[in-house]
C-alpha cells in the first residue's frame, strides 16, 4: 500500500525532505559559500545530495514523492546531511519505511483507563495529572487537572484534545505564559505520533481545523517541527491561583504503550506550591472532580 499523497503531491516522506533542506544554511551544513544568491532559503538538492552520498536524481524522487521508501542505509545518511536529532532521525525511518494502513474512524481511540491508573490520579493531592494518548486527547484527569485546563467534563469528547485546546481554546492560550513554545512542542508531538498518515478519520478532521482555524499551526506544521521533550517547566497564568511555575513530565505506561500519564508539580515550600494549594481549594468549591474515564 502506498502512502496517500497529500496537497503538496510530494507525499509526508517528501514534504519532510523539503522542510528540512529549506530549514538548513549551507554554512550549518558545512558547506563553503560560492558568492552566489541563493534564490530560496536552505540547501539546494544536489547539495543534499552529496553530503548523503547518493544521486542527485535519486534524491530529487524522493522529494517529489515518486519513491515513498528508502533503506536503512540511505536513511541514516539523510539524518546525517539534514543533521536530524534523535526525534527526527526516528520520524524520517517511519516515513520511508513504515507502510501504514488507514481504518474507518478509530475505534481504537476510545480506551479506557485501568483501575490502578485513576487510583493514582485521583490519590496525587498536590500535583495535576492527565492520562493522554500519543495524538494528545485527554483520557482521564484528576480535580486539580481540571482546575487548571478548565472544565474537561463538560467538553465533548471530541474536545477534549491538548493540541485542539493550545490553539483554540482561550483559556489554554491565556494560562501558558511561554505560548509559542508549549504550542510547538505539541504540534511536534502531534507529528511524530501520526508518522507517515493519519490513521483515524478523527485525526485528520483535527488537522484540517487547525490547518483551517489557526496560521501558526498551519504553518508549524508545514514546516514538520519534530522535536520531543518528556520534561520541562511552564509557567502559567491562572485567573485563580495567579502566576507561577510548574515542571511537568510524562510518564509511559508500561502496559499500554498508547497511553502516556502526564504530572505537574512544584517543589513544596515554594510559591507556585502555594498557588497549586489555592488552585485545589478553588477546584473543591466549584465542585470539580476527578475523571476515571471520559469516553463512557
Amino acid at each position: 500500500m502506498h502512502h496517500k499523497k497529500d496537497g503538496s503531491g510530494r507525499g509526508p516522506l517528501g514534504d519532510f525532505l523539503v522542510a528540512r533542506r529549506s530549514s538548513l544554511s549551507a554554512a550549518e551544513a558545512g558547506l563553503p559559500e560560492t558568492g552566489q544568491a541563493r534564490r530560496v532559503p536552505g540547501l539546494r538538492c544536489e547539495e543534499v545530495a552529496v553530503l548523503a552520498r547518493i544521486s542527485t536524481d535519486y534524491y530529487r524522487r524522493l522529494e517529489q514523492g515518486r519513491v515513498r521508501t528508502a533503506s536503512r542505509t540511505v536513511v541514516n545518511s539523510l539524518g546525517q546531511a539534514l543533521q536530524l536529532n534523535g526525534d527526527q532521525q526516528r520520524y524520517l525511518a517511519r516515513l520511508a519505511n513504515v507502510e501504514v494502513g488507514e481504518d474507518n474512524g478509530g475505534a481504537d481511540l476510545d480506551q479506557h483507563i485501568r483501575p490502578q491508573v485513576a487510583r493514582l490520579l485521583t490519590r496525587l493531592a498536590d500535583t495535576p495529572a492527565l492520562v493522554t494518548t500519543p495524538y494528545l486527547d485527554i483520557l482521564a484527569w484528576n480535580r486539580l487537572a481540571a482546575a487548571l485546563l478548565g472544565d474537561l467534563a463538560a467538553m465533548k469528547p471530541q474536545q477534549r484534545n491538548y493540541v485542539r485546546m493550545v490553539f483554540l481554546d482561550p483559556h489554554i492560550r491565556s494560562l501558558l505564559v511561554d505560548w509559542k513554545v508549549r504550542a510547538q512542542e505539541a504540534v511536534s508531538r502531534f507529528r511524530l505520533a501520526i508518522g507517515a498518515a493519519p490513521r483515524h478519520a478523527r485525526i485528520r478532521e483535527l488537522i484540517n481545523e487547525l490547518t483551517a482555524c489557526d496560521g501558526d499551526f498551519r504553518t508549524w506544521w508545514n514546516q514538520h517541527l519534530i522535536t520531543t521533550r518528556t520534561w520541562g517547566r511552564s509557567r502559567l497564568n491562572h485567573p485563580i491561583a495567579g502566576q507561577f511555575s510548574v515542571d511537568w513530565y510524562v510518564l509511559a505506561n508500561v502496559d499500554d504503550n498508547e497511553q502516556d500519564v502526564l504530572l505537574l508539580s512544584a517543589p513544596e515550600g515554594t510559591s507556585s506550591h502555594a498557588a497549586i494549594r489555592r488552585l485545589d481549594a478553588w477546584a473543591a468549591e466549584q465542585g470539580l472532580a476527578h475523571s476515571v474515564d471520559s469516553h463512557q
